[in-house]
């Protein structure tokens, strides 16, 4: 059974620290794209941060540049979200997905580019 489970939300201050893991069981990551999208009440799902299984490429939204970091762990079969400065705007619920990278770099952070998907794990940042 080829399944993907997120950990390491919460809740967190404005300017704060988190660490995502999106761990798969039944298949072996670095075969495949993985991505972070983010959804919040009422608003749409937005792409965070994709990492492509084609050359270890990575993207980033322009909303998280420079404060977002995506990396994997090939013998733990994980992969990270290091999320530091957070804002208020961050809070949601985080996803990683799973696909072929067929798209490329360009259509990595496409929600339709993936077939495989967690639960999601709620940040919440607040004072």
């Amino acid at each position: 059974q080829l399944q993907l489970v997120e950990s390491g939300g919460g809740l967190v201050q404005p300017g704060g620290s988190l660490r995502l893991s999106c761990t798969a069981s039944g298949f072996t990551l670095d075969y495949y794209t993985i991505a972070w999208f983010r959804q919040a009440p009422g608003k749409e799902r937005e792409g965070v941060s994709c990492f492509s299984s084609s050359g270890g490429r990575t993207k980033y939204a322009d909303s998280v540049k420079g404060r977002f970091t995506i990396y994997r762990d090939n013998a733990k079969n994980t992969v990270y979200l290091q999320m530091n400065s957070l804002e208020p705007e961050g809070t949601a619920v985080y996803s990683c997905a799973a696909g072929d990278g067929g798209g490329g770099i360009s259509w990595c952070l496409s929600p339709y580019e993936y077939d495989y998907w967690g639960q999601g794990t709620q940040v919440t940042v607040s004072s």
